[in-house]
């Protein structure tokens, strides 16, 4: 069963009102969207997103009870004015990102985002896009797949990885999921720890097939945009990467006055401005993570629109 993480947070740091208009970037299997659509009730909106097609169709079947109020469109959040503006909406309360993975993908075989079950290694989140993790594998030179498993998995053996498929694919192409993770395995010299080998390889392809850092970045800068005034902006990430970015963004708008020798004031930072209203992370409780194991690494922040 989906478990939308960090449900009471989400509320205590988004504080839907009545009434309020509120945008979902991605909507997965609707466990946000629906505490958000009955805390605004009737005379409310809710602009759900996501660019899986299949999202929405789980999302559209969780949110049946509160159709009225709900808008859902296939669109990644990093384009989220022009979904906005297709759907009549100018200026929202709360804008609530949850970036990065749903379980119902990583329990789908057929999407190829796991490792733990063999698929095609595809790990579109918009299957309408052409670019797959195979691709990727196959095409790109040893160098360029290294830089890319250390830039967005970390990976600290991505130079040993990146010659090893170069050096296997030679023979055969990669078109499964259980390929690359054995490869992995055997760079590693097996499994140590509690976390698998292949984590961050498998990370660091996802991440880059579906541009989502960059989506990231241009998703913040729309959702702030569409705020209104007194509107508050939560984003919830799975990884440092995007956690970073995150963080970085709030300060960077939060900014500060300054006085000026000659008298008077000057803003100092990106407009507009916020205030941040998390000075650390907000992170899974014990209890949930026993509950459900991917809260573990959530790291909620959360900012609020000043003019």
């Amino acid at each position: 069963m989906h478990r939308a993480v960090l449900a009471n947070e989400v509320m205590h740091w988004l504080a839907p009102r009545r009434g309020g208009v509120y945008l979902d970037g991605t909507v997965g299997g609707g466990g946000h969207a629906g505490v958000i659509a009955e805390a605004i009730g009737p005379e409310g909106r809710l602009l759900a997103l996501d660019q899986d097609a299949e999202a929405l169709v789980r999302a559209r079947a969780v949110l049946g009870q509160w159709e009225k109020r709900c808008t859902l469109v296939q669109s990644s959040f990093a384009d989220m004015a022009a979904a906005a503006a297709a759907s009549g909406v100018e200026k929202v309360d709360g804008v609530l990102l949850d970036i990065g993975i749903s379980s119902n993908q990583l329990d789908d075989p057929g999407r190829g985002f796991s490792f733990m079950r063999d698929g095609p290694l595809d790990m579109r989140m918009d299957r309408g896009k052409a670019l797959t993790a195979a691709d990727l594998l196959n095409t790109l030179p040893e160098g360029g797949l290294a830089d890319l498993l250390r830039r967005y998995g970390e990976e600290p053996r991505a130079r040993a990885i990146a010659r090893r498929v170069v050096q296997e694919r030679s023979q055969a192409p990669f078109v499964r999921t259980a390929q690359l993770a054995d490869l992995v395995m055997r760079v590693y010299g097996g499994r140590r720890g509690r976390i698998h080998p292949a984590t961050q390889t498998f990370q660091a392809l996802r991440i880059a097939v579906n541009g989502e850092l960059e989506a990231l970045e241009k998703g913040l800068e729309a959702g702030l945009g569409l705020l209104a005034p007194g509107g508050r902006m939560v984003v919830i990430s799975f990884h440092s990467l995007e956690d970073r970015i995150v963080k970085h963004f709030f300060a960077e708008h939060q900014g500060r006055w300054e006085s000026l020798p000659e008298g008077g004031q000057k803003w100092v930072g990106l407009t507009p401005p916020v205030e941040v209203l998390t000075r650390r992370p907000v992170m899974a409780s014990e209890e949930e993570c026993q509950m459900n194991p991917r809260a573990r690494s959530a790291k909620l922040r959360a900012a609020e629109r000043k003019d």
